[in-house]
């Protein structure tokens, strides 16, 4: 049974395409000793997407943040990036590209994206939300 108490974790990445490995299967671990297994496989694929968009499309080091509070589970990537995501595109395109935050929309009971400006620093946060129920 998943805790009923609220938690966070947030995963530090440099720009290297094997950090979405890294955070799929931090994850994991993650929802696995929160008893969160049910979530894992959808919750999994969503931080694929969103570290993969932060780290191929920016310079920069990026974060996985992963919070469980009221029966939901937030999934969210930072970059150093201040532009917007861009818009997600239809699932069904054939485009090799660009199919993520379609992805992100199609799985998540909700997701957005929100700039950051921090002790001078800029940059993005992209999210996504799951319910547990």
């Amino acid at each position: 049974m998943p805790e009923t108490e609220p938690w966070e974790y947030t995963l530090y990445i440099p720009n290297d395409v094997r950090a979405v490995t890294v955070a799929r299967r931090t994850l994991r671990l993650i929802l696995t000793m929160h008893g969160l297994i049910r979530l894992t496989d959808t919750a999994e694929l969503l931080a694929a997407e969103l570290v993969s968009n932060a780290v191929r499309h920016t310079k920069g080091p990026a974060a996985l943040r992963v919070r469980w509070s009221a029966g939901v589970l937030r999934i969210g990537a930072w970059d150093a990036d201040p532009e917007p995501p861009e818009p997600p595109g239809e699932l069904g395109a054939l485009e090799e590209e660009g199919r993520g935050l379609a992805l992100v929309r199609a799985c998540a009971d909700l997701w957005g994206w929100q700039p950051l400006a921090r002790h001078g620093n800029r940059g993005k946060y992209v999210w996504c939300e799951l319910a547990a129920a």
